[in-house]
């Protein structure tokens, strides 16, 4: 298990390139509670960027349009100039699928926000499937809000119409994610302490409730093949859950204070969560163990202390697309690159009251939310694929841990197709 003090070389670490940045109208009266950025999603094919503005308000933009205005004119872009509003109930503004800037008015405060794409030949759940309100289409691109009222919106990103209104939890939604194989099967994460699995193609059904959690749950997250979802919560809380019997498979034991985030890498075979211990985990979630710890304060504190007011917890995580890096983002504004195959920080980034962060669908940005409802963003590290990275991503996406260990090959070819530990 590697882990790194980050304090003594970060001066030598490379600086991240800023791209640019979308910042939130603000007048003289506005409240400073409220105006929290608590997540920021890019669309599964990468035509829209999605970020929680504060007061109620999702920004919707163009991802494309919006990189390159940044490559044109400079990195600043402030997020008022918008061409079209959408009320909180419904709108037909902008034509489907040609890509329009929105802005969305959820009517309570935006904690979670997730994008899913429909795949037709993936069936609803449900025995009774003669009618349904809504027939999801190949181009279908849906975006689930999570409000503080414990309500879940779900929009039609192209015409911003209000599609579903989900009402069973009663307490904030603080995390949302979709099932990445396209059957716009849907999990909530809340403050009651439950998850929820619903079925967006039986116009919304609650199909199952996930406990196990004794108090807040604050993020969850899907293996790339929708059979694993882990769960992150206070006191220490790590699931994993198996999503074909909605049963828990194990609890991960590890951190020493509330775990708040959580991501798999792209093959599935690891698992990144952070934590207000001041660590972010790799995991082998297959086996249940550690294989490496990227600290965010030097001496790391013992676990009695872990989680203190030592300005050093980790907010988010995320794992980009080459599966090779991972962004943590803590309250020691600075937003810190990690390689997989590095013990310390490949890039670091400043960054003030940071809350979330996540990478652009190929991973060549990362973008992060703020406090005061801003987004900046950055040019994500650069770097060629060892032959052995590329080799375990293949066999991983379809194998795990278990079954390339029993391979009928020699243990050196073994070795070469593992994670180290």
């Amino acid at each position: 298990m590697a882990s790194f003090p980050p304090s003594v070389n970060e001066k030598l670490i490379a600086r991240s390139r800023p791209i640019g940045e979308l910042l939130a109208p603000t007048s003289p009266f506005d409240k400073k509670c409220g105006r929290e950025n608590w997540t920021v999603a890019f669309a599964p094919d990468g035509s829209y960027f999605a970020w929680s503005q504060g007061h109620r308000i999702v920004k919707l933009v163009p991802w494309t349009k919006c990189f390159n205005n940044f490559l044109l004119h400079g990195t600043k872009n402030v997020t008022n100039s918008v061409n079209t509003r959408l009320s909180r109930e419904n709108s037909d503004g902008g034509q489907k699928n040609k890509p329009c800037e929105h802005i969305i008015d959820c009517g309570d405060i935006v904690w979670s926000l997730a994008f899913g794409s429909s795949v037709p030949e993936k069936q609803s759940r449900c025995v009774n499937i003669e009618w349904h309100r809504f027939k999801f289409g190949q181009d279908q691109l849906l975006l689930a809000t999570g409000l503080n009222n414990g309500r879940i919106k779900i929009w039609d990103v192209y015409t911003g119409k209000l599609l579903l209104n989900l009402m069973d939890h009663t307490e904030v939604v603080r995390d949302l994610t979709f099932a990445p194989d396209g059957s716009l099967i849907l999990v909530s994460a809340s403050r009651d302490k439950t998850l929820r699995v619903w079925d967006l193609k039986d116009d919304g059904n609650m199909m199952k409730v996930l406990r196990g959690h004794q108090n807040w749950v604050y993020g969850c997250a899907f293996s790339p093949d929708s059979s694993i979802l882990c769960s992150v919560g206070a006191s220490k809380a790590v699931f994993l859950w198996d999503m074909d019997k909605y049963s828990m498979i194990r609890k991960l034991e590890g951190h020493h204070n509330d775990v708040v985030a959580c991501e798999f890498s792209p093959d599935g075979a690891l698992l990144a969560t952070a934590s207000y211990d001041t660590r972010v985990y790799v995991w082998d979630p297959h086996i249940g163990v550690i294989l490496m710890e990227f600290g965010h304060l030097f001496p790391a504190p013992t676990p009695i202390f872990a989680g203190g007011a030592n300005d050093r917890w980790v907010r988010s995580v995320s794992f980009s697309y080459d599966g090779l890096h991972i962004a943590s983002l803590a309250d020691d504004k600075m937003v810190r690159f990690w390689s997989i195959e590095e013990d310390y920080p490949v890039q670091v980034a400043p960054l003030n009251n940071g809350l979330c962060c996540a990478f652009s669908t190929d991973g060549s940005v990362l973008a992060a939310g703020t406090h005061d409802g801003s987004v900046y963003f950055w040019a994500t590290p650069k770097h060629v694929s060892s032959l052995q990275h590329l080799c375990r991503m293949v066999i991983r996406r379809v194998m795990p841990t278990s079954q390339v260990r029993n391979l009928p090959v020699p243990s050196k070819v073994v070795e070469f197709l593992s994670y180290l530990t």
